[in-house]
Order: structure tokens, then sequence, then C-alpha cells
């Protein structure tokens, strides 16, 4: 993985703040890179929906995002920052869970100033997360991992927006790499907080309403941030799931799968395609000097998709 572009590479090149859209699985983190996006971020609230079947209310453990981040990071040519709660415990569990998932492929990790889901509207101590800020930052010294700090810290309390970016501005001076205030929702927000917490800066959860942003991407690079997370992924594969599960279920058949494909134009069945089984045969090949065919019981699969991002495939193995 050495040789492809770090995240702190890509944020150095970019001079304008762009969408991270954020991902749960090998599924989602292929369709981002599909598309052209540069970074993506594992969103803790939809791995504990896509892998445990619960909303997100602190049952993912460190082994269960460990697990995850290392197959996204291993099957992606795209940097993947991991959002890693409250570190799972005290300075110590956050220095071990750092170690092991930037060890994993992590790009960058993200560490917020709650505790556990129960009070996650209460702010830690601000000595206490300084602690594991400090850990943190020991814990990545030397890898290409990045910190990202981020305070739960409520906007619309004034007092309270006030050391949300004390924290952050703080952070950034103890050695993390960007800041987040995750409740920032709006430019007249982002704008308060830019004017306070120097460096890079993240816009978490960028949001539409009646279909205008609640800050742009132009606003965003003038105030200093880098990129802007979105959720996207999940809902779309759950939206096309049951469009064609309703009409399939309605039907008895697939023949709506079959003459459905909006985003690709692919009307087979199967999402095999997407993950191009011909570049593995390509490669397979360069070690055994042999053609082979990818079928699905013999069906042969339909050629990747035209339009989209198509990696070398040594870049996901």
């Amino acid at each position: 993985m050495a040789s492809r572009a770090s995240l702190c590479e890509i944020l150095k090149n970019s001079n304008e703040c762009f969408l991270v859209p954020c991902v749960y699985d090998c599924a989602s983190a292929r369709a981002v890179e599909m598309c052209g996006f540069p970074v993506m971020l594992l969103s803790g609230g939809e791995v504990s929906i896509a892998m445990n079947g619960v909303i997100d209310y602190g049952f993912t453990s460190l082994t269960d995002l460990e697990w995850m981040v290392s197959r996204i990071a291993q099957t992606s040519s795209i940097p993947l920052i991991a959002d890693i709660e409250d570190g799972f415990g005290g300075p110590l569990a956050v220095y071990r869970s750092a170690k092991r998932l930037a060890a994993a492929g992590a790009a960058a990790i993200q560490l917020e100033d709650a505790g556990d889901m129960e009070n996650t509207t209460s702010l830690l101590p601000r000595e206490q997360y300084y602690s594991k800020i400090r850990a943190a930052v020991g814990a990545l010294k030397g890898t290409r991992c990045m910190l990202i700090a981020r305070t739960n810290a409520d906007p619309d309390d004034v007092r309270e927006f006030e050391e949300g970016c004390t924290r952050m501005r703080e952070s950034i001076e103890m050695g993390a790499d960007m800041a987040m205030i995750v409740k920032v929702g709006n430019y007249e927000q982002a704008l308060h907080m830019s004017e306070r917490v120097p460096g890079w800066k993240i816009f978490a959860d960028v949001r539409a309403d009646k279909g205008v942003p609640s800050a742009t991407m132009q606003q965003l690079t003038a105030l200093g941030f880098k990129c802007a997370s979105t959720h996207f992924t999940l809902k779309a594969a759950m939206e096309g799931m049951l469009e064609h599960g309703r009409a399939n279920y309605k039907d008895q058949s697939v023949a709506f799968t079959f003459t459905h494909a909006p985003g690709t134009g692919v009307m087979g069945y199967s999402a095999t395609p997407f993950f191009d089984p011909q570049g593995y045969m390509e490669l397979e090949k360069s070690f055994t000097r042999r053609n082979k065919e990818y079928t699905i019981v013999g069906h042969k699969v339909e050629p990747f998709p035209e339009g989209f991002v198509r990696g070398d495939i040594k870049d996901r193995l």
C-alpha cells in the first residue's frame, strides 16, 4: 500500500474542499472508488447497521472495527478514514486502538470527546479528552495514519461551542492533523469555527434542504475546510434493494432487475461485474501464462461498466 497516495498527500495537493462519502463495507467502498471520489470515511453508525444489524449504540467493538478496516483498506486504492468513536476506553485503550487501526490500514482515525452511546451529548472533561489526544498522537507517530480530533460540542449553545473550538484548537497544537466539530451544520457555524480553529478542518455530514446545500464546497474552501463527509451509500443501497425487492416479490420473478440498471446499464442480476473479475483473470494469467474465464454457474460475467474508474487490480489484493 505504500505506493498509493496517502491521505496527507491528497489533502496537500487539493486546492478545493471535496466530498468524502461514508462507507460501511467493501461493496460501498467499491462504489465510492468507482465514482471517482478520492477519499472515504468508515461510518461507525452504518457499520453497526451493516455488520451487527442494530443502530449505532456502542455495540461495535475494536475487533469488529479492525476487521472491517483491514478488509476495506486491502481491497481499495483510496484512503480510508475510520471513525473510532471514543477510542474504546481511556488513554491506554486509545493508544492500543490507534496502533491496531493504523496497522490495519486506516489512513486516519477520528477520535471524539464524548463517552459511551448513552452519553454522547455529554462532553468528557477537557483534560480527559486531551489525554486521549496525546495517546493517539503518540501511537500514530512514524505512521502514515493521521489523527482527526472531533468534538460533539453543540453550536447552538454559545458556551459549549466556544469550548468545542478551544478543544479543537488545542488538539491541533498537541499534534492532531485535522479538526471536526461534528454538529456544525451550516455556513455561519463553519465561519465561526474557522475564525477560532487553525489548520485543516473537516465539515461533517453535509446536508441539503430542498436541494440547496447547507454549505457549498466553494464556501468551505475559503474557510480552510479540506473536505466534507456525506452519508448516501447505505441509503442508496437500501433504496435500490427495496425498489428491486418489491418489484421482484410482486412478480415472483427477477425480470425487473434484468431490465433496470439506471446506474451502470449492466442488465444482469449480479453485481460481480462491478468488481472487475476480468481484471483478476488478467492478473492470474500473468502468473500461469494461460487464459481463464470467470463465470457464475457457467454464465459469462458482463464486462466492467463504462464510465467508471477501473483501478489497477493489484491495488485491491
